[in-house]
């Protein structure tokens, strides 16, 4: 009967905890609210579908860091020149990116990757998951931005999320 009351513990405390300390209020009205979203979030979290993450070769991991690291870096600097420089050197827009990736934590990776790097964001994933909208600062050319996408970030992310 615990189980079913209470389907993960840590999933409460951690709920529990996280409610007070964000509202930095230990009031009787608010020690109650924190039960009650700790029993309440993680019951209709357990009837939520779930899909695991599945991993493949770990082996580009590393690389993969390396590479981002690299990459975030080359960005800073360059959408510092195009911010700085005349706007009329600016090209910006939306572009649809193909997707290869199936597994959603590896389509979580890719989108946080393309955030991550300044001057791209993810905006929108299509219903079937067969598509990223990615908004670009500037770019002249979107085939060459999406080859380099794929080529630097989704095909070492296919490995790790099979």
């Amino acid at each position: 009967m615990k189980r079913r009351l209470l389907p993960s513990i840590p999933q409460s405390l951690t709920v529990f905890l996280f409610w007070l300390l964000m509202a930095e209020d230990f009031s009787p009205a608010n020690i109650v609210m924190a039960l009650l979203l700790a029993w309440l979030m993680p019951l209709l979290a357990s009837r939520m579908e779930r899909e695991f993450a599945q991993l493949g070769r770990l082996r580009g991991v590393w690389a993969l860091g390396a590479r981002v690291l690299w990459d975030i870096v080359v960005a800073n600097i360059t959408v510092a020149r195009q911010v700085l420089g005349p706007r009329d050197k600016l090209n910006s827009q939306f572009v649809w990116l193909p997707l290869d990736l199936t597994n959603i934590h590896g389509i979580s990776a890719l989108t946080s990757l393309i955030t991550l790097t300044p001057g791209t964001v993810s905006a929108e994933l299509s219903e079937d998951r067969r598509f990223l909208l990615i908004h670009c600062l500037s770019t002249d050319d979107p085939d060459a931005l999406v080859a380099e996408i794929k080529d630097r970030y989704e095909a070492p992310l296919r490995e790790i999320f099979p």
